[in-house]
Parts: structure tokens; C-alpha cells; sequence
């Protein structure tokens, strides 16, 4: 259902995006339509960070919760993301850092479904402009973090 990416390129080190990517204990205060954050486990299994989390989206009297996979892949500057539970009939996204003279190119991709077909159908018409404001919150929290 919505599909879409974005790149940026950002002036900072790929380890500081990666590491503000993996804060997701943060989130509600910079990711637009992100209420809340949980982090059930954090663990290092060989060359990957595995995280459990739940994020709670929403605006108005719409919020909903879904629990998410996420493996930060260190030899590859990856980060894949699968949800587990909630409202997503599936999600897919995938983070990417390419570093080059200080300057990194991220590449954010989201492939997803709701399990409510009406609300999938809604969020298709709006999707890539709630993309572009999550991209955004991420270069400014970065340029804010990062005095960019």
C-alpha cells in the first residue's frame, strides 16, 4: 500500500544520525504525530543492535500503538524496521547512512499497510507529506544536536 522514500543529505557524521535514529526513547519530542516511545529490549547479537519498541501515533482522538523490530545492521550503516503488533497489517522501512566528507546521505524508504482498509486509503493520499515532515524533524533535531 503507501510505499515511499526520501534522501537527505545531512552535514554531520553517520554514527551522530544513526545514533539520534536509534534514540527512539526521544521521539514524542521532535517526531511529528509520535506520542509516546517505549523500549522493551536493546541487545547486541553479533554484528547487529536489536530493539523492541512501541510508538504511539496519532493526532486528535486518533492514536494508536504498534510494536516494532528494529535491527541496526553495524558492518552495513542499516537500519530495517518490522512491526510486530498493533494497528500495521505490515511496515517495512529501511534506514541507509552514506558518509563523504563529513556530509551523510540518508535514504529513509517506508512500505506499509493498515489493517483498516478505509484508514489505509486516507493515509495513501497523505503519506509522502507526513514523509517529508518526519524527514524534516530528523535534519532539524540533528542540526539542533549537532550545532549544523
Amino acid at each position: 500500500m503507501p510505499k515511499a522514500s526520501v534522501k537527505r543529505s545531512i552535514g554531520c557524521k553517520k554514527e551522530q544520525l544513526i545514533d539520534l535514529v536509534l534514540d527512539i526513547e526521544k521521539y514524542p519530542t521532535f517526531v511529528p504525530f509520535c506520542l509516546e516511545s517505549k523500549v522493551y529490549e536493546r541487545n547486541k547479537k553479533d554484528n547487529l543492535i536489536i530493539i523492541v519498541a512501541d510508538l504511539t501515533i496519532g493526532k486528535g482522538p486518533f492514536k494508536d500503538t504498534y510494536k516494532s523490530d528494529v535491527k541496526y545492521n553495524i558492518e552495513q550503516d542499516t537500519i530495517y524496521v518490522t512491526n510486530i503488533d498493533g494497528p500495521l497489517k505490515y511496515l517495512e522501512n529501511n534506514w541507509k547512512f552514506h558518509e563523504i566528507n563529513n556530509i551523510t546521505e540518508v535514504t529513509f524508504e517506508v512500505d506499509f499497510e493498515l489493517k483498516n482498509h478505509f484508514l489505509n486509503i486516507v493515509m495513501t493520499k497523505s503519506f509522502k507529506f507526513g514523509l517529508d515532515k518526519i524527514a524534516d524533524a530528523f535534519q532539524k533535531r540533528a542540526e539542533e544536536l549537532y550545532h549544523l
